[in-house]
């Protein structure tokens, strides 16, 4: 049996937090979840983390900084922001996927996260190499 990819789940809306972590975790993920982004880079900062799901708009230390703090400290890690403010392509962002808030079907959600996960897995032979030859 392969091992458990690990997904850091952030978000200060509790509920939504504990669905989105029950949702993952039946599909085989280790989740690990926080309601504050600073305390999600420090989880962070342990290591051992495959992907990032983070809501955006959070009090203090929102979602967008911490994917810029996170892809800084390890640019290959795929993060996947969420947001009911639908304009947040006005932003810069350095998130990997954006998802509306409410918007979009769980499945949806969990193929964007199987596709990033494959993507950073990668081509183990040559860093170089953008493209897989394999095809899902």
């Amino acid at each position: 049996m392969k091992p458990k990819r690990t997904i850091l789940c952030v978000d200060d809306n509790e509920q939504s937090l504990s669905i989105r972590k029950v949702m993952l975790e039946t599909r085989g993920y280790r989740v690990i979840a926080c309601t504050r982004g600073e305390e999600a880079l420090e989880c962070f900062k342990k290591g051992g983390i495959d992907l990032v799901l983070t809501d955006l708009v959070m009090p203090g230390y929102d979602g967008s900084k911490l994917i810029q703090d996170i892809k800084a400290i390890s640019p290959g890690t795929p993060a996947i922001l969420i947001s009911g403010k639908v304009r947040i392509h006005d932003r810069d962002t350095q998130a990997d996927a954006f998802l509306p808030k409410g918007m979009y079907a769980p499945a949806e959600l969990l193929e964007r996260i199987r596709l990033l996960l494959i993507r950073k897995r990668g081509p183990k032979r040559s860093q170089d190499s953008q493209h897989s030859t394999n095809v899902a």
